[in-house]
C-alpha cells in the first residue's frame, strides 16, 4: 500500500463516504425544502395581518396573486379565515413530512458512513506490521477506533448537513427580508461577518484543546486495558493502590483539558449570546421606529422579526459548525494516520514452495531499532504524547539482537536453543514467521532452499507453526480456540486429535459442556497451563 493514498484529510473522508453520499445529499435536499417551507409561514402571517385583519393592498407576486383570485380574492379569505389556517397547517405537515424523510436520510447514511469506517480500519490494522502494532498503544489505538470515529460521525450526521441548511436558511432569511426593508436587511447582516470572525478565532483555540484532549484520552484507555487483561497480575502482587493512582492522576489531567476545553465553548457560546442579543435589539428598535413613522406595516413588522430569528440560530449554527469541524479535523487525521500506515506485505505472487524441508540461518544479523522507521508511514508520527511515539518502547533499541547467527536445522530434527533474557531466542521466530522483516543487507532465511522474502506470507505462516511464550484466549468455545488456524471448517476428529495430541482431551471431557465450553476473556476461566 503507498503511505500517501491518502495525501489529505478530504480524500480519506470521501473515501469512507462511499456507499453513504447519496443518503447525505437526499438529506441536504429535504433539509433545503423543510427551510424553504418555514421561511412561507412569516409570510402568510405578514399577509393576514396586513391584508385580511387590515385593509392594506396584497403586495405579493403574480403567481401568488393568481392563487389567491383563484380563492376568491381577499373578500373571500377575510369570510373565511379558516382557509389561511388550513394553508399554515398544510404548510406545516409538508415541514414535518421533509423533516421526516431529512432525519431518516441522515440517519441511514450516519450509520452507513460509520459502519464502513470501523470496518476499513480494523480490516487495515489486522494487516499493520507486527512492528506497527509493537509501537502504538492498543488503548491509543483503541480510543481513535472509537471516540475519534463517533467523532467524525457526529460532525457528518449533525454539523455537515446542518451546514448545507445553514447556508439555505441564511440567503432565503436575507432575501425574504430585503423585500420587506433593504436598510434593516444590510443593517442587519452586518452582525453576520462578526460572528463568523469569532468564531473562527475560538476554531482554532477549541481545536487545539480538543486535540490535547483527544490524546489524553487515549491515554486514560491505555492504562484502563492494561489494568482489564493484567487484572491477575495486580491482584496477585497487592498493586491495586498503586494502579488506582496511576489512573486517578491520569484521570486528572484529562479533565484538566476538558474543563479548559469546556471553558473556551462556555466563552465562545456566551460572547456569541451578547451579539445576537444586541442584533435582536437592534432589528427590534429599528422595525418598530419604521412601524411608528408609517414606512412599514405591522404584518411585515412582525415577519421581520420572525426572519431575524430564523437567521439568528442559522449563524450561530455556522460557528458551532465551524468548531466542531476544528474537532472533526483532528479525528480525522487521527484515523488518517492508521489508514496511511502500510500494510504487511502479503507476496500475493510469491512462491508456495513445500515448506517440509531444512530451515536454514545464514549471516542474519537483526537490531529492533533498525525497523523503528517502519513504526510511522513515511515518517509521519503518530500524534500521540510523547510517552507513546513510535521509539519509546524496545523498538528505540539500536543495540543488535543477533549478530552474524548462522546455523541449520534438517527435516525432522529437534533443536533446543539456550540463551539468557534477552539474547535473541523469541527475535529467531519472530524473523522465521515474518512478524519481522529481515533487512537484505542482514542475511537470509531459507526454507527447504527458499528464502523467506520469495514466499507467500500466508502460505508460510499457514504451514509453520508457532507456541509463544504468552498464551492467549479469545473468547469463544474451547473448540473454536482449538481450530482458530484452519482456514475451513474443521471435522470435529481432528479437533480431538489436536486435543489429544496436546494431553488436555481429557481435562476438555471433564467439563459439563465438553469442547463447547466458552473459554473467558483472553482464557482466564482456565489453567495457564
Amino acid at each position: 500500500m503507498n503511505a500517501n493514498k491518502y495525501p489529505n484529510k478530504t480524500k480519506l473522508i470521501f473515501f469512507f463516504l462511499k456507499g453513504a453520499l447519496h443518503y447525505f445529499v437526499l438529506s441536504a435536499f429535504f433539509a433545503a425544502l423543510v427551510s424553504l417551507l418555514d421561511m412561507l409561514r412569516p409570510k402568510i402571517i405578514s399577509f393576514t395581518v396586513d391584508c385580511v385583519i387590515g385593509n392594506d393592498a396584497p403586495q405579493i407576486s403574480r403567481l401568488s396573486m393568481e392563487l389567491l383570485d383563484m380563492a376568491g380574492g381577499v373578500s373571500a379569505l377575510k369570510e373565511m379565515p379558516l382557509l389561511i389556517a388550513l394553508l399554515v397547517a398544510l404548510v406545516g405537515a409538508l415541514a414535518a413530512l421533509c423533516r421526516y424523510l431529512f432525519r431518516v436520510c441522515n440517519a441511514r447514511g450516519a450509520e452507513t458512513f460509520v459502519q464502513k469506517m470501523r470496518n476499513d480500519l480494523f480490516g487495515h490494522i489486522l494487516y499493520l506490521p507486527y512492528t506497527w502494532l509493537s509501537e502504538n498503544a492498543t488503548g491509543d489505538i483503541i480510543q481513535r477506533c472509537t471516540s475519534d470515529v463517533q467523532t467524525i460521525k457526529r460532525f457528518m450526521a449533525e454539523q455537515m448537513t446542518a451546514l448545507v441548511r445553514t447556508f439555505i436558511l441564511i440567503f432565503m432569511a436575507l432575501w425574504f427580508m430585503s423585500g420587506i426593508s433593504p436598510r434593516i436587511t444590510l443593517i442587519c447582516s452586518l452582525f453576520i461577518p462578526v460572528i463568523v470572525c469569532y468564531s473562527l478565532i475560538f476554531h482554532v483555540k477549541i481545536g487545539s484543546a480538543f486535540e490535547k484532549a483527544d490524546i489524553e484520552e487515549g491515554v486514560l484507555s491505555t492504562i484502563a486495558q492494561e489494568n482489564l487483561i493484567g487484572v491477575r497480575i495486580v491482584r496477585a502482587f497487592g498493586r491495586e493502590v498503586y494502579e488506582r493512582e496511576r489512573f486517578e492522576k491520569q484521570n486528572e489531567e484529562y479533565t484538566g483539558f476538558w474543563i479548559h476545553l469546556i471553558r473556551l465553548l462556555s466563552a465562545y457560546w456566551a460572547s456569541g449570546d451578547i451579539i445576537t442579543g444586541l442584533q435582536n435589539l437592534t432589528v427590534l428598535v429599528l422595525g418598530t421606529t419604521a412601524c411608528v413613522s408609517g414606512t412599514l406595516s405591522p404584518g411585515n413588522l412582525i415577519a421581520l422579526i420572525s426572519y431575524n430569528a430564523m437567521l439568528i440560530w442559522p449563524v450561530r449554527t455556522l460557528g458551532r459548525v465551524i468548531s466542531e469541524m476544528s474537532k472533526a479535523g483532528i479525528s480525522l487525521e487521527r484515523l488518517r494516520y492508521i489508514m496511511n500506515s502500510e500494510i504487511e506485505d502479503q507476496k500475493e505472487d510469491g512462491k508456495t514452495p513445500d515448506l517440509s524441508g531444512d530451515i536454514v540461518f545464514e549471516n542474519v544479523s537483526f537490531s529492533y531499532g533498525a525497523l523503528r522507521q517502519e513504526a510511522s508511514p513515511s515518517g509521519q508520527e503518530s500524534p500521540s504524547p510523547d510517552r507513546n511515539q513510535p521509539g519509546n518502547g524496545i523498538l528505540s533499541d539500536p543495540a543488535p539482537v543477533l549478530k552474524d547467527v548462522s546455523f541449520r536445522i534438517r527435516a525432522g530434527q529437534t533443536v533446543g536453543i539456550l540463551g539468557g533474557t534477552g539474547s535473541g531466542k523469541s527475535t529467531l521466530m519472530y524473523l522465521l514467521e515474518r512478524l519481522y522483516d529481515l533487512p537484505p543487507e542482514n542475511g537470509r532465511i531459507t526454507i527447504s532452499g527458499v528464502d523467506l522474502r520469495e514466499i507467500r506470507t500466508d502460505h508460510l505462516r499457514e504451514n509453520n507453526g508457532i507456541v509463544l511464550q504468552e498464551s492467549f484466549l479469545f473468547s469463544m468455545s474451547l473448540s473454536d480456540n482449538i481450530s482458530i488456524a484452519a482456514r475451513e471448517k474443521t471435522e470435529v476428529s481432528s479437533i480431538r486429535e489436536a486435543a489429544r495430541i496436546a494431553c488436555i482431551d481429557d481435562v476438555i471431557e471433564s467439563f459439563t459442556s465438553g469442547y463447547d465450553t466458552f473459554v473467558g476473556e483472553r482464557g482466564m476461566t482456565l489453567s495457564g497451563g
